[in-house]
């Protein structure tokens, strides 16, 4: 089974529900955003169609307009969400699971963003730190998860393929649990620290892994549950709205559905796991061999290795 508490990590969430709402704000308000730029779009299609013989060809494609132009907007503002609320609300949850009392008199999102800046500086390179993590972590997918591998057997390979793939979609918060183990160490080299951290994920990577699977189940099914739940609203919404878009319901069910997931869901995940990963390192040393391996095995993760010699070199040329 786990080895995360169910109970302890909702508690740890309720205590920083400011996150929470924040997150629920800005996800439930880009799938907001998506309804109405997708119906707005199907509308002024529809009418734009009249002008033609094919007022519904055009009523699809506005939606799909609509759809795509605030995709495109929440692709411009990964690096906010990831610098005010990924880090923000990791860097909370960490002082809370380390005993730390919140600074009476400030709110917990003004303190969490001064304790990620005081860590990462601008948000710019939080992001370059979070897409070289991203890329280790598809190394330690291999290293770690190599199913097929273990099972050569010609008619297991369909099997091994399938587990290989639920694997990398568990590794989904390795970022958030690496910056994690930043903010807790306070080093004031977030690329050495970070590779440090990925050693050590790594050299407990079984125990890690299957703690990740679990979540990743719970939270998939739980995400589908909301999926259907949604379904027969949506369906209604959009056949309120002009031209043949009601197979948009389904799409807008999905949209809902990732909502919850990243507003609610996926902060228990991190917390669950941040949990597992602060008590399998308690005590350990990055091992010299996994830092081997992880070299051999990654670009990504020999450029971490060169960012934190610059960054100690750098000082000292100064």
């Amino acid at each position: 089974m786990w080895d995360f508490s169910i109970g302890r990590t909702l508690g740890l969430l309720a205590r920083t529900y400011p996150f929470i709402l924040l997150r629920m704000l800005v996800y439930f308000g880009i799938t907001f955003a998506y309804l109405v730029a997708t119906g707005a779009g199907a509308a002024v299609g529809y009418g734009v169609g009249h002008v033609g013989d094919d007022p519904a060809a055009f009523s699809i494609w506005g939606g799909v307009a609509g759809f795509g132009v605030v995709s495109i907007g929440v692709y411009w503002v990964r690096e906010y969400l990831l610098y005010i609320l990924k880090a923000g609300h990791v860097a909370v949850m960490v002082e809370l699971m380390q005993g730390r009392p919140l600074p009476a008199g400030q709110g917990q999102i003004a303190h969490a963003r001064q304790v990620v800046t005081d860590r990462f500086g601008e948000a710019n390179l939080l992001f370059v730190l979070d897409q070289l993590v991203k890329g280790v972590i598809r190394a330690i997918t291999g290293l770690v998860g190599g199913v097929a591998m273990i099972l050569p057997i010609p008619f297991l390979e369909g099997l091994a393929k399938f587990v290989n793939t639920v694997v990398r979609i568990s590794l989904t918060y390795v970022d958030e649990i690496i910056l994690g183990y930043n903010i807790r160490i306070g080093s004031a080299n977030p690329w050495e620290t970070s590779r440090q951290a990925l050693v050590l994920y790594a050299q407990n990577g079984g125990r890690m892994v299957k703690n990740a699977i679990w979540l990743t189940l719970m939270l998939y099914i739980l995400a589908f549950v909301i999926f259907l739940v949604m379904l027969a609203p949506m369906a209604a919404l959009f056949y309120i709205m002009p031209g043949p878009i009601a197979g948009w319901s389904f799409v807008a069910a999905i949209v809902f559905a990732w909502a919850f997931k990243a507003a609610v869901l996926e902060p228990f995940a991190i917390a669950a796991l941040m949990a597992v990963y602060f008590d399998a390192i308690e005590g350990q040393a990055p091992n010299p061999e996994w830092d081997r391996k992880l070299s051999d095995a990654s670009a990504k993760f020999r450029e971490l290795k060169e960012r934190a010699m610059a960054a100690v070199t750098a000082p000292a040329a100064a």
